[in-house]
């Protein structure tokens, strides 16, 4: 477990901002009320197996006591680097996304069942959609009872989904809840 460097923290928050925007400030100064301490830590990102974990400074200390080989997870997962050496977000970091959108996707109920098997967001299953998104933007998927299903990227722009016909893909799906039981072995 090692601290990231300029180049892999640069992949991250840019990666990040993408879903959050300008609210990535909330997520690097979160205050950390874990630990013995009466004063409030802080939370940062820590690389172990080529996977990003966001946890607090406290837990990272207490973390110095196990073994490299022996540590599994450490905190929140917010993403892991490839082979290739590019970052993508694992869903696991899709709390930490829904508290700090930018943009946001509310999905209909009939519509739920077919993104958490991993499809994209069609027109037709949109229930309400915020305004100001931009083709290529990172959206997360609510349902309507405001439940994070998923994130994925605009595939249109607002103004574009009011014109478009009910078989548009409005979102291009990239993670969902679902994950957790389709892919179990590799989580």
């Amino acid at each position: 477990m090692r601290p990231l460097d300029e180049k892999e923290t640069t992949q991250v928050f840019e990666k990040l901002f993408k879903f959050t925007g300008n609210n990535l400030k909330n997520v690097v100064e979160n205050p950390s009320h874990e630990g013995p301490d009466p004063a409030p830590g802080r939370y940062c990102f820590r690389l172990q197996k080529n996977r990003v974990h966001y946890v607090s400074e406290s837990l990272v200390k207490r973390a110095t006591n196990i073994k490299r080989e022996k540590l599994v997870s450490l905190g929140t997962q917010v993403g892991k680097f490839t082979k290739g050496g590019s970052f993508h977000l694992t869903i696991q970091c899709l709390n930490l996304l829904a508290t700090n959108a930018k943009h946001k996707v509310w999905l209909k109920p009939t519509s739920e069942m077919s993104f958490l098997y991993g499809n994209h967001v069609l027109k037709g299953g949109l229930g309400r959609i915020t305004e100001n998104i931009v083709a290529g933007d990172g959206v997360v998927v609510f349902s309507m009872a405001d439940v994070p299903l998923g994130f994925g990227i605009a595939a249109k722009s607002t103004q574009d989904c009011r014109k478009m016909d009910p078989n548009g893909i409005v979102v291009l799906h990239q993670a969902d809840i679902g994950e957790y039981l389709r892919m179990e072995d590799d989580l």
